[in-house]
């Protein structure tokens, strides 16, 4: 299989090479020339006589000029599979853009971070038509561990954006509940041996436990270095209230978390740490 990449930065990266030990793969990006990957020239070389074309990139009004681009380029039949975090308009808007080209598309954000970039255990969120979803199933397979088909074209980007929201919302209830432990005088060590195994068990608990030197390894034993970043949980923040407001849907604790963020990471020293590094803020502060 011939596959075009466009987008070769922290994720694009390692998900082109993994690719490329089994198919055809020549890419292309505005900065990073990653080695082990044939680069074209540009995003419609990249495109041209590929049977799917691979897009990762920031945000959505990147994708619709990428989009522009490579779908004019591209051979009929082919199909678009973007990986990127974007908005669920421009997913849907670039879907009709390629079906206007006589192409199919897949809105596939990803779930798994760098490193499950580099290893191919990433999770994928599928929108788009069966047809085109069992064809880019097998790169799903070599780059990851999992993908769900959750429907038509933005639905990728809906679950993407929902999964995310809870996500945000859940680290800061549990970071707050550790410092609300500490103040109260139960040992750190003592909490997370109830709540890992009592109604209170969350992925943020169990798994990525933002307090150093409890349950797993997680940033948090590495200075809060980011696994997943605080800036893209405000990116997803800002994401699932965007699409909130266009839905008409009340997201009050979704909102909350944004705005917690956005703190966070505009006004304060998240910039760069992991997004569990809400822990040592609240530490800081007192009732108000």
């Amino acid at each position: 299989m011939k596959i075009g990449f466009v987008g070769l930065g922290n994720m694009g990266a390692p998900m082109a090479a993994n690719l490329a030990k089994e198919h055809e793969v020549v890419g292309f990006d505005t900065v990073v020339r990653p080695d082990g990957i044939v680069i074209a020239a540009n995003a419609a070389e990249a495109a041209a006589g590929a049977d799917i074309v691979i897009t990762m990139l920031p945000n959505g009004d990147i994708l619709r000029a990428v989009a522009a681009d490579i779908h004019p380029a591209m051979a009929k039949g082919a199909i678009h599979l973007d990986c990127s975090t974007v908005d669920v308009e421009s997913a849907r808007a670039v879907a009709a853009q390629a079906e206007a080209h006589n192409l199919m598309a897949i809105d596939a954000p990803v779930s798994g971070g760098i490193g499950g970039a580099q290893a191919g255990t990433l999770t994928f969120m599928a929108g788009g038509a069966d047809e085109a979803f069992a064809r880019v199933k097998p790169l799903f397979d070599i780059m990851g561990q999992k993908a769900v088909h959750c429907g038509p074209a933005g639905n990728g980007q809906a679950a993407k954006i929902c999964n995310n929201m809870i996500l945000g919302v859940t680290m800061i209830a549990t970071c707050e509940a550790f410092v609300l432990a500490d103040k109260l005088g139960l040992d750190r060590q003592a909490m997370f041996d109830v709540v890992s195994t009592s109604s209170g068990y969350s992925w943020t608990m169990n798994a990525y436990c933002p307090a150093p030197g409890i349950g797993p390894q997680s940033p948090a034993d590495n200075d809060y270095q980011p696994g997943f970043a605080a800036d893209l949980m405000l990116k997803d923040l800002n994401l699932s209230q965007m699409a909130a407001q266009a839905a008409d849907a009340d997201t009050p604790m979704g909102q909350a978390a944004r705005d917690l963020y956005a703190e966070f990471v505009e006004r304060e020293d998240g910039t760069g740490r992991d997004f569990s590094a809400m822990l040592p803020r609240f530490e800081k502060r007192g009732r108000s």
